[in-house]
């Protein structure tokens, strides 16, 4: 049910304000995006556009499936980006080797491992020499609370990973990746997962 009802952008947004997420955005804006006035940013999985907000990028282009988040993004967002009712792939990629840096938040623990490989493949084919890929998803970890592990699995992704999982499969394609666990970032107990990824070591 809830799965559902999150499939609509005001619902979605309204949700994400009852648990914290405007907080949420602007730490992970200013510890892990870091972006810069000049930077050429895409967003895969944009949703309706939740972190436009918290950006200093030059130029934003977002993809996201959903008919009813782009719509909703290029509403209260259009003026500050591009907006596209697509899935990335090589044939909708508008300019490869352009983008300063590439986000996929809560986009990788709704894709199996070959999805996700070819996640990394694309931000690696998208991104300039030293470029950097940012992502975030939920995670299961050993010392998590029982009540943020069973929030974790309720999440309508279907292939919530470990940290080193998510990691494992980044290094299929980046060189240098990091990793960071963060339970606080919500108002609810949830862990999230956190990779830095520069230095494609293969191209898409």
């Amino acid at each position: 049910m809830l799965r559902s009802l999150l499939s609509r952008p005001a619902l979605y947004q309204l949700f994400g304000v009852a648990i914290g997420a405007p907080a949420f955005r602007r730490t992970f804006a200013s510890e892990y995006i870091r972006s810069k006035s000049d930077e050429r940013v895409l967003d895969i999985g944009c949703g309706p556009g939740s972190m436009v907000p918290y950006l200093a990028s030059a130029e934003y282009v977002g993809f996201d499936m959903s008919p009813a988040y782009i719509a909703a993004a290029k509403k209260q967002f259009g003026a500050r980006g591009t907006f596209i009712c697509d899935r990335v792939s090589t044939r909708t990629l508008d300019a490869p080797g352009s983008y300063d840096l590439v986000l996929a938040s809560a986009i990788l623990h709704h894709l199996d491992d070959e999805e996700a490989r070819k996640l990394f493949e694309l931000a690696a084919l998208a991104l300039k020499p030293g470029g950097r890929l940012v992502t975030l998803d939920c995670a299961y970890v050993p010392e998590q609370s029982t009540l943020a592990r069973w929030i974790v699995s309720m999440d309508r992704g279907r292939h919530v990973r470990t940290p080193e999982a998510y990691a494992e499969l980044a290094r299929l394609t980046f060189r240098d990746v990091t990793i960071d666990v963060r339970h606080d970032l919500l108002r609810i107990p949830y862990t999230h997962v956190l990779l830095e990824c520069r230095d494609p070591s293969t191209s898409a």
